[in-house]
């Protein structure tokens, strides 16, 4: 007879101990369900360890030795360290080879580790003065009970809970898995009947082999990603039932303006207008992602689509992350709408302009900042709402704006290219159009990966393309010095640009300057009176000056791929051929590899997949902001078949039971709207 069901308290378990329970209850794990699914986070094979390393390099490792002599050390100053001289045991071959473990500001240590106990280390190891260190290694005492839960076996890793010994939460959880009862872990929706959930469960904590582990995380991988995809195609279904209004059937000022262009638009630009079209002509509202690489033309196609909304008598509203860039889209859409008589709108939260005066009547299209939120702006009638470099704002923040109309269609737009499975997940509940192609007569932008580049190599092939006319861009990672980063500053390399192009004039731009001085600066080195502009990443959106062509990146290791393709955006924005530097101190082969994908190609997809790949979806979005917060699988947002196969189960079970009227349990996981994007 099973002796726990998985909806238990972990009060009813008489093995955990009351101080135990305290500390589980305050890191939220509250049932027996609630401890078994605080998956492992890493798994150790200690069925065998690795030999003790005699150099640096590599990945972390996986020890077995025992502590021969342990002090607390001063590094400078009141730093202190605890210190651990560990050797291998004495069963290995090479029971002579020791390692030294620092832990730092951790004064407790002292009491948790002596001479003579056992240890089993995680951690990586490097050199440090002739000799093998790991600082602040994952360790755990094995002491003398051989006890088959610990060790001889491929043991769980759990993240920490404050007041539980990791022994103490693999015991637990082993326990309660001897006694679990089997029907009591059958899933809410099987989504793979050959795996029968209790073994899946008994895998991903006690594996038997390393690929059984990977199977159990992907099953409840899947498990996750289906419920996010429950949520996401039943928002999508929700939103095609709201009756929205009709708009776009109107196309007087998207003609005129067409014929205004001096150029063609690209076939995907006129794909992803005749899409945007054919949403605003529907009775519900559009909800629609437009995705492009920098430099691919968005805010043309959004320019079509309020000249439509416009067209239909309602107002359009386009809010942008930063000043700088709200400030750029102003001046475009002026550029280009005043001739057609379109009244627009600046609005920051330093400055409102207008093009038009008072008497002309309200504005047509408001350009704006977070000052659209919470200066007052008062709408006459919101038809659409355009959003650029959406994930640069809270779900909250969209959610404000959107309210300010009466169901007013929704356009987001992105230059950031996403990997297919983070579209799906993230906005699979919008339609997407994507800008694969760049505008005609865009010259080539070549990048080269350089070491330690010699500052007089750069001067002279800056000087060579300032003489010929041309501007750049010399960006750098912080605004001011740091004692604890190692990395150049732009106010100080600012000063040294100065006096290494005195012949030519070179400006400064960072965040912590005032919104006027910062536009002063810009709006210079847009008409041409300044030729360098030293920056931090402030330029990396927004900023378009078709007249420079040379981008030099300092500390770039120090930025993330996204990150590096956006600012490389900035250059290739005219016909000239243009070059951007990445200048790195090359000590890094991790950060080699990622900077050698962006010298390899100028394609922000496969850049956007490498990414992922490399740092994780996590890093690459920002999970709180993007909503994946909560997620226990973030590396599986990676694997583009089992992203699909959630999705294909979700559409399954709506296509069957729209309401979900045969379905209570999964209905509570959207009510719950614990994946709420």
């Amino acid at each position: 007879m099973s002796q726990f069901r998985a909806s238990d308290a972990l009060s009813q378990v008489d093995f955990i101990s009351a101080k135990e329970l305290l500390a589980y209850h305050s890191a939220g794990i509250e049932s027996v369900l609630d401890l078994l699914m605080r998956l492992p986070k890493r798994y150790e094979d200690r069925r065998r360890f690795d030999q003790f390393p005699t150099q640096a390099g590599g990945g972390a490792c996986c020890l077995r030795g025992t502590v021969i002599d342990t002090q607390v050390k001063r590094l400078g100053g009141r730093k202190q360290f605890y210190e651990a001289i560990i050797i291998e045991s004495a069963e290995a071959a090479l029971a002579t080879s020791e390692i030294t473990c620092r832990w730092f500001n951790m004064p407790w240590m002292k009491n948790m580790l002596a001479a003579g106990h056992e240890l089993v280390l995680y951690g990586k190891p490097k050199e440090y003065q002739g000799g093998i260190i790991i600082d602040h290694p994952d360790f755990e005492i094995v002491g003398d009970d051989q006890d088959s839960v610990h060790l001889e076996r491929i043991v769980p890793i759990y993240k920490s809970v404050s007041g539980v010994a990791q022994r103490r939460l693999r015991e637990h959880t082993y326990q309660i898995l001897a006694g679990i009862g089997r029907a009591s872990l059958a899933p809410v929706y099987d989504l793979d009947p050959s795996y029968p959930r209790d073994e899946a469960m008994q895998e991903v904590h006690f594996p038997s082999s390393i690929e059984q582990a990977q199977a159990a995380k992907r099953y409840f991988a899947l498990e996750e990603f289906f419920a996010l995809q429950l949520n996401v195609v039943w928002k999508r279904a929700r939103h095609h039932e709201h009756e929205g209004r009709v708009l776009g059937k109107k196309t007087a000022l998207l003609t005129k303006f067409y014929h205004s262009l001096p150029f063609d638009l690209t076939t995907a630009q006129k794909r992803s207008v005749r899409e945007m079209i054919e949403n605003m002509r529907s009775p519900h509202p559009m909800s629609r992602l437009l995705q492009g690489d920098v430099g691919s033309g968005k805010t043309f196609v959004a320019m079509c689509a309020m000249l439509l909304a416009v067209d239909s008598g309602v107002q359009a509203a386009l809010m942008a992350p930063t000043q700088i860039l709200a400030e750029q889209h102003y001046l475009t859409f002026c550029q280009w709408l005043e001739p057609l008589g379109v009244r627009v709108s600046l609005v920051t939260g330093s400055r409102r302009e207008d093009s038009h005066l008072e008497l002309d009547g309200d504005a047509q299209i408001i350009i704006g900042t977070h000052a659209l939120l919470y200066e007052r702006v008062e709408f006459d009638d919101l038809g659409l709402v355009v959003i650029d470099e959406q994930h640069k704002f809270g779900v909250g923040q969209r959610a404000m704006l959107v309210r300010q109309g009466l169901m007013p269609d929704v356009l987001v737009m992105t230059a950031t290219p996403i990997p297919r499975t983070l579209t799906l997940t993230l906005y699979g509940d919008l339609d997407v159009s994507i800008l694969d192609e760049r505008p005609a007569g865009r010259g080539e932008v070549v990048t080269a990966l350089r070491k330690s580049p010699k500052v007089s190599d750069i001067t002279k092939f800056l000087k060579q393309h300032l003489t010929e006319g041309r501007q750049a861009y010399v960006v750098y990672p912080l605004v001011e010095e740091s004692d604890s980063l190692k990395a150049q500053a732009a106010t100080v390399e600012y000063e040294k640009w100065a006096k290494r192009l005195s012949r030519f004039d070179v400006g400064l731009l960072h965040g912590k300057m005032p919104a006027e001085q910062k536009e002063q600066v810009m709006s210079s080195f847009r008409e041409g009176g300044l030729q360098v502009l030293v920056a931090t990443t402030v330029i990396e959106v927004g900023v378009d000056v078709p007249n420079a062509n040379i981008m030099v990146i300092y500390n770039a290791e120090r930025f993330g791929l996204a990150q590096l393709h956006q600012l490389r955006g900035r250059i290739g924005r005219g016909e000239f051929k243009s070059y951007c530097i990445l200048a790195t101190d090359g000590k890094s082969p991790e950060a080699m590899e990622k900077l050698q994908v962006l010298a390899d190609t100028t394609d922000g997809f496969k850049i956007a997949e490498a990414d992922l790949r490399l740092r994780g979806p996590g890093d690459l979005l920002g999970t709180a902001q993007s909503g994946l917060a909560d997620l226990q699988f973030v590396e599986f947002l990676a694997d583009t078949e089992l992203i699909r196969e959630a999705r294909a189960h979700a559409e399954d079970v709506l296509q069957k039971d729209p309401m979900l009227a045969q379905s209570p349990d999964l209905l509570q996981l959207i009510e719950d709207g614990e994946f709420e994007i």
